[in-house]
């Protein structure tokens, strides 16, 4: 068996950028607070309800030659105008989720990973997994 998967943040007002390239959105080795910082200059002036934004994890499992599945995970929110939050990494200062009034960034651990993305896709593996090896 093989396993692989991947994470990003789509944003809405950037047809889905950074997407795939979320890690290196602002360049080879640029930081955390480099990628957040391209991010609100290329949402600058733009509106809160056209920040709608998700983080993705995709999770490629494949069983035999002839035998694979993939699960999407999402977490859906918005972009914030400016960091928010010491938790978290990444993305996580900006993104705000309305349901819960804060940013990722601003949540609890415990919470912020039930609601994950990657936590979303990580059970829905394992629902796929238990299904096709009838365990």
């Amino acid at each position: 068996m093989v396993m692989a998967d991947d994470s990003g943040l789509e944003v809405d007002y950037l047809n889905g950028a950074p997407g795939i390239y979320s890690s290196r959105f602002a360049g080879e080795g640029a930081s955390d607070e480099d990628r957040n910082n391209k991010l609100l200059s290329l949402l600058k002036d733009v509106p809160f309800e056209k920040r709608k934004a998700r983080f993705v994890c995709v999770i490629a499992v494949i069983l035999s030659n002839e035998e694979y599945f993939t699960v999407r995970g999402t977490v859906e929110g918005y972009i914030g105008f400016e960091p928010k939050g010491d938790n978290g990494f990444g993305y996580d200062p900006l993104f705000y989720l309305p349901e819960y009034n804060m940013t990722s960034a601003q949540m609890e651990p415990s919470k912020k990973h039930e609601i994950s993305h990657r936590g979303k896709a990580m059970r829905m593996m394992l629902e796929e997994l238990k299904k096709r090896l009838e365990i």
